[in-house]
């Protein structure tokens, strides 16, 4: 952008010192040398032809401005800009260095989008530093109406996915069809908040989620470790295995996890720029998981999390949502999380500790967990080998069992941290653990 600015007072330049010269080149001829060698009528004549020249010269040059500046507001420069900050406008430092964090509401037929609007709306601390866009798919008008009232008065931008076309699928993939429509509406709906309307950062919500009180706190003041650490790549709001029981009384726990939770998330304009051209047709979070995509990066996830999701209904047809989600925890506590030292989350701090932290843990079996013979320690590890252990072993202790590229849900370093029984259980491999196998899935 910088660059096309440049172009175009360069232009400005040149036309005004142009037009400069030519007026003095002009109306400097000595009236009386002329007279001697052309008549004055023949004099007048050569001015005007001259004076009609520099008007069509004129007229080339504001042409080809014109359509440089129409180029620079079609193409803008995909190039690495900075966070958006918001200016102090009150003149006494209260918003310096606040980043502008835009809201993505991912929506389609729920009339209910209300109820996660109008808490995105009562959380945020200002709508110049949290605006929200909501992404329509659907076409579903209802739905649409809704979100309409809060355009004018909300400072919510409404667009529309323009793309309402079906998918050609096969009998067997049919009943997937859903699927497809929503990853090719996130692939829409990114590339319009990253090169329309040109944000460096987005939190993406979907229409089905409530939100916690510190849920605007939260992603504030874990911006600047998204941004400072390359081994970071988003940060989640979701526990996948934060259910009531199965978590601690402690609201300020953030972790790393291997894991990509989604439900509540936040990435980086660089990070889209590495996704967005090789998206997937479907089931885009399973795809986020894969190695290729991963490469090695982490999430910050909570120990509470900061959304919950009351969608029953949906492309899943209600999966996981009575035995699972309905029974997540949504904090209720806020934590002023800007006001503390998270560096302790960066790589070179965290690994060191959590390693310590779970392998001076005591090592029992699953049955001594389930006995409470142990209940007097703090902590308990359970260590497995093999898929089919943790499997068995996480299913008699009520967390999620399941793998996507070899990944457990929530795990770090193979290792899953949960409560239970009031007692913190760490579910590990041994300590020489080295990769995650693909293959257990």
């Amino acid at each position: 952008m910088l660059r096309h600015k440049y172009v175009v007072c360069v232009v400005v330049g040149v036309f005004l010192s142009w037009n400069v010269i030519m007026y003095y080149v002009l109306m400097s001829r000595h009236p009386r040398t002329a007279s001697k060698l052309i008549p004055a009528s023949m004099e007048l004549d050569i001015l005007d032809i001259g004076i009609q020249n520099q008007l069509r010269q004129n007229l080339a040059l504001l042409t080809k401005l014109q359509s440089l500046r129409n180029e620079t507001e079609r193409n803008p420069m995909p190039n690495k800009p900075g966070p958006m900050v918001l200016p102090d406008r009150k003149g006494d430092g209260s918003n310096l260095g606040k980043v502008v964090l835009p809201v993505l509401m991912i929506a389609c037929d729920r009339v209910t989008v209300s109820r996660s609007l109008d808490q995105l709306i009562k959380h945020r601390t200002t709508k110049e530093q949290f605006p929200i866009i909501v992404s329509q798919d659907c076409a579903n008008k209802p739905t649409s109406d809704v979100i309409q009232k809060y355009v004018t008065s909300d400072n919510v931008i409404h667009i529309k996915h323009p793309n309402q076309s079906n998918f050609e699928l096969n009998k067997k993939d049919k009943k997937f069809v859903g699927y497809y429509k929503i990853a090719r509406h996130y692939k829409w709906a990114l590339d319009q908040v990253f090169f329309k309307f040109n944000y460096s950062t987005v939190i993406i919500v979907e229409d089905d989620l409530d939100i916690a009180p510190d849920f605007f706190e939260y992603f504030s003041a874990t911006y600047p470790i998204l941004t400072s650490d390359p081994s970071v790549w988003c940060v989640s709001a979701w526990n996948d295995n934060g259910k009531n029981g199965m978590v601690s009384d402690e609201p300020e726990l953030l972790y790393r996890s291997d894991f990509f939770p989604g439900l509540g998330w936040m990435m980086e304009k660089k990070i889209w720029l590495e996704l967005g051209p090789k998206w997937p047709i479907a089931f885009w979070d399973d795809w986020m998981r894969y190695q290729d995509q991963r490469k090695e990066r982490v999430c910050i996830r909570p120990e509470i999390c900061r959304t919950s999701t009351f969608g029953k209904k949906g492309v899943s047809k209600g999966l996981f949502y009575e035995k699972h989600l309905k029974h997540i925890k949504l904090n209720d506590k806020f934590v002023a999380f800007t006001k503390k030292d998270l560096s302790y989350l960066s790589k070179k701090n965290y690994d060191p500790w959590f390693t310590r932290q779970v392998y001076d843990t005591p090592e029992v079996t699953v049955a001594e967990v389930m006995s409470g013979s142990k209940k007097h320690l703090k902590a308990l590890r359970v260590t497995y080998t093999t898929k089919d252990q943790y499997k068995t072993t996480a299913k008699k202790l009520g967390i999620m069992d399941d793998f996507k590229a070899g990944v457990p849900r929530v795990a770090y370093r193979g290792v899953v941290s949960f409560i239970f029984h009031g007692q913190r259980i760490y579910l590990a491999p041994k300590q020489d653990w080295q990769k995650y196998d693909p293959k257990w899935t």
